[in-house]
Formats: C-alpha cells, sequence, structure tokens
C-alpha cells in the first residue's frame, strides 16, 4: 500500500475506509479473517492494523505470495493459533499450494516450536543447576529452596 493509498484512505470518512480495508482484504485472501471482522467497529484500530500488515505482508517484492502464506502457516502452527493456522491454510490452498508444501511449513514451525521449548528448559535447568541463582535478596524464600525442600 503506497503512500497515496494511504492518504486516500485516511480521507474518507470512517465507514468508507472501513468497507475499503475489508474488501481489499477479502480480495486478497478469499475472505475477511474474524479479527478484522471483529474490529470492523472500531475503524481507528481496524485500518492501521490492517495497514501495518499489508505493509509487512503483501507489499513485499522480495518474497511472493505463496512463501509469506507458508510462513504465516508455520508461525500459526509454532504458536498455536487454531484459528490463524485455519485461515491461512485455506488462503495457501487458494493460492495453489499443494498439501504437502502446507505440511512443510506446519513440520517446520513445529521444529522451531520445539527448540524454543528446548532452548528455554535448558538454560534455565543449566542456570539453575550451576547455582546462578536470580539476582535478588539473600532472604527470598524462592531463591533459597534447598535440596530437602524439592
Amino acid at each position: 500500500m503506497d503512500l497515496e493509498n494511504i492518504k486516500e484512505i485516511l480521507e474518507k470518512d470512517e465507514d468508507e475506509a472501513v468497507s475499503d480495508v475489508l474488501s481489499t482484504v477479502e480480495e486478497r485472501y478469499g475472505e475477511v479473517p474474524y479479527i478484522l471482522n471483529f474490529m470492523k467497529d472500531m475503524p481507528e484500530l481496524l485500518i492501521p492494523k490492517v495497514m501495518y500488515d499489508n505493509s509487512i505482508m503483501r507489499e513485499f517484492e522480495r518474497l511472493d505470495p505463496e512463501t509469506i502464506e507458508l510462513i504465516c502457516v508455520g508461525v500459526a502452527s509454532a504458536l498455536r493459533c487454531d484459528h490463524c493456522l485455519k485461515m491461512h491454510i485455506r488462503v495457501a490452498r487458494r493460492l495453489g499450494l499443494t498439501r504437502e508444501q502446507i505440511f512443510d511449513a506446519i513440520l517446520i514451525g513445529g521444529a522451531l516450536s520445539n527448540a524454543s521449548v528446548l532452548a528455554e528448559g535448558t538454560r534455565a535447568l543449566d542456570d539453575e543447576g550451576n547455582g546462578n541463582s536470580p539476582s535478588c535478596d539473600s532472604d527470598c524464600d524462592s531463591c533459597n529452596i534447598t535440596g530437602s525442600d524439592r
């Protein structure tokens, strides 16, 4: 969305701006995502959100729409956002992506989600196992747990 389009939208009355923005979203996705329908009575939130999202996800010339949707599928999988995941799977299918391509994105999202859990958990285990206690005062009952308290 270029600056001229943004200016045009901002100069419209709220109802017309919301209608135009949601029409553009529906053209791109083939549907209007739930959250945007939910926000349609809040133009002061909806319009900037759609403009921001659009500038990041739809205006790139470096990534094609199929790649962007596969990223969306992977991230929605990793975040375990069922609603986003289902919608982006539908969009990916409309773009002609195969079940296998979509599954690959889900696998990548799952692998990164798993790696995140492992990275956080093992770092916490190492920190606590090496005696690296949090920096709070010595009278903190939570920090002064001994082996017999576990």
